[in-house]
């Protein structure tokens, strides 16, 4: 019986963590989609525009980068302000979002 319930409890755990990984990767595609205005939908830019394509880019690039902004040490126009509506996590987030997306071709 204790054998069932310990079974059973690891499956229970091993299926919330499972569904938990999903709903993370919602979370960052739902963050990414407000970069979608300046750097194109998924981070492909269209190009032309002057706007990077964020698709491809290195995570701990990103990271540095989005930091960069947030703390006034990159210069521009808005970034600086929309960096620091983000957390430390949620910046992570958009990282490897962004660093899983194939670049415009």
């Amino acid at each position: 019986m204790r054998t069932t319930t310990t079974v059973a409890a690891a499956l229970m755990a091993i299926g919330l963590a499972a569904a938990a990984l999903p709903a993370q990767a919602q979370q960052a595609r739902y963050l990414a989609a407000n970069c979608a205005n300046c750097h194109g939908t998924d981070g492909r830019s269209a190009g032309g525009g002057g706007m990077p394509g964020l698709a491809g880019l290195s995570a701990t690039y990103f990271v540095e980068q989005m930091k960069a902004f947030r703390e006034g040490k990159r210069q521009a126009t808005i970034m600086h302000q929309i960096a620091k509506g983000y957390t430390d996590e949620q910046i992570v987030a958009l990282a490897d979002y962004f660093s899983k997306q194939q670049p415009q071709k």
